[in-house]
């Protein structure tokens, strides 16, 4: 899929067509894309993707094979990852064992020759910005995994660097501490403004933190915009199911049915709709579907319905668990509905 990008008077970074090639294979095929200054561009995509493939050319850390990198306007293509000046927060932390917490983030300091009183404060400041008071001392043996994450990402941002840059930074984490330092992050972004452009493979995550998202499949941009617009109104099929649970529907398969189609759908074979758009039909829904309840998954507040259609397909919904209002049972014949703003053609 060609892409384009779209450049504005805030743009920051521009790639134009760029590709990367590792001996005869595409890593990345004709990505072009902007990142505005100050904004929050998470890179998006299953394993091989080319996510972060396109990640390490923006750093300068590997050369691109084919088309242009900006920053600024200024071709920057042929730049070393010095010359490019971004922070850079790696997968797995790349903290200096034998230098304790303050040490790490003065590093980068020291190599731009910066005075003592100087980098003291700022080291100061950074230590008491990524919460990590009191363990200025310590060796990173003797932090958690998440503070680990917190003095790299101090490190990275000490120089206050115009970008930074991040590989999967919380993919060693559990889930609670996860979901912490994605906080963490979300409040340094808005204390910064600094323009952060974010490497995952966890759908919520990039939804979560993002002000626009960049979907990759197979080298290839398939999509960018918010997180409403990816994950509302998808671009193509991949992208529809890769973010998250999809009731996809063959178009054939309606005929007869009352369904009120969108404008759209003449181009298209599919209609889809996420399933927490769609819902037990009352007497007065405009589109209704018969369809057969085959099983229940109980989730706690929800439960996951798994239906079938009279022409065999498959299709799920929530159904909230509230008191006195069970689920249906297996066999039950039901009607499914949903509002027509809610459904897309792809």
């Amino acid at each position: 899929m060609k892409s384009e990008a779209i450049v504005s008077d805030t743009t920051q970074i521009e790639a134009r067509s760029v590709g990367k090639k590792f001996g005869k294979f595409h890593a990345l095929r004709d990505i072009s894309l902007g990142v505005s200054e100050g904004e929050f561009l998470s890179l998006l995509g299953p394993s091989g993707s080319g996510k972060t493939t396109f990640l390490t050319l923006l750093g300068g850390y590997e050369p691109v094979t084919s088309g242009q990198l900006l920053l600024e306007g200024q071709d920057m293509t042929n730049w070393s990852a010095n010359q490019r000046g971004f922070g850079m927060v790696f997968q797995g932390y790349a903290l200096f064992p034998h230098l304790t917490v303050a040490e790490n983030i003065a590093f980068p300091l020291k190599v731009q020759k910066r005075g003592k009183a100087q980098i003291a404060d700022r080291v100061a400041q950074m230590v008491e910005m990524v919460g990590l008071d009191g363990h200025a001392n310590k060796k990173p043996k003797a932090l958690s995994g998440g503070q680990q994450q917190r003095v790299a990402l101090a490190r990275a941002l000490a120089y206050e660097p115009k970008v930074l840059l991040l590989d999967e930074p919380f993919s060693a984490l559990d889930k609670n501490l996860r979901g912490q330092m994605q906080e963490e992050l979300r409040r340094l972004h808005r204390e910064l403004g600094t323009t952060f452009v974010f490497v995952t493979h966890d759908q919520e995550e990039a939804l979560a933190l993002s002000s626009r998202v960049a979907i990759f499949n197979q080298g290839e941009l398939q999509q960018i915009g918010t997180p409403a617009e990816v994950y509302e109104r998808p671009a193509n099929r991949f992208t529809a199911e890769f973010l998250g649970d999809i009731n996809i529907l063959s178009l054939a398969g309606l005929s007869g049915a009352p369904i009120e189609l969108p404008t759209n759908a003449g181009a298209f074979d599919t209609l889809a709709i996420r399933p927490e758009h769609m819902r037990l039909a009352t007497g007065t829904d405009t589109n209704q579907l018969p369809v057969t309840m085959r099983d229940r998954v109980y989730l706690g507040s929800k439960s996951r319905l798994l239906l079938e259609t009279q022409t065999g397909e498959e299709l799920m919904l929530y159904f909230d668990n509230g008191p006195g209002v069970p689920p249906p049972d297996p066999g039950t014949e039901l009607r499914v509905a949903w509002h027509t703003g809610d459904s897309f053609a792809i």
